[in-house]
């Protein structure tokens, strides 16, 4: 094997031990499809086509995974969906 190879498998093994935690939006009654659209553009940078996707699946599944990565990433951005009034957590 040569050195790219063993450095190209090492690094394919390093991104495969990375913890990814995921945020969870919850379905709720009170808050509007243009609220969650809103606020899913502003805090996890989705496009609205995305937004809006997710906001479907919420209210249909009653949950949906809207941001993915590591948890010191998503910590910050979940806060502010609570803070939206959203019902979100870290899982």
């Amino acid at each position: 094997m040569g050195i790219k190879e063993k450095v190209s498998e090492e690094l394919l093994l390093e991104e495969e031990t990375v913890n990814q935690n995921e945020i969870v939006l919850f379905n709720d009654d009170v808050n509007t499809f243009d609220h969650v659209i809103e606020t899913l553009m502003n805090v996890c940078e989705h496009t609205p086509e995305q937004a809006e996707q997710c906001s479907l699946i919420v209210h249909y599944n009653g949950k949906c995974t809207v941001k993915t990565g590591e948890y010191t990433y998503l910590k910050p951005r979940c806060s502010k969906l609570l803070q939206a009034g959203l019902n979100a957590e870290i899982i």
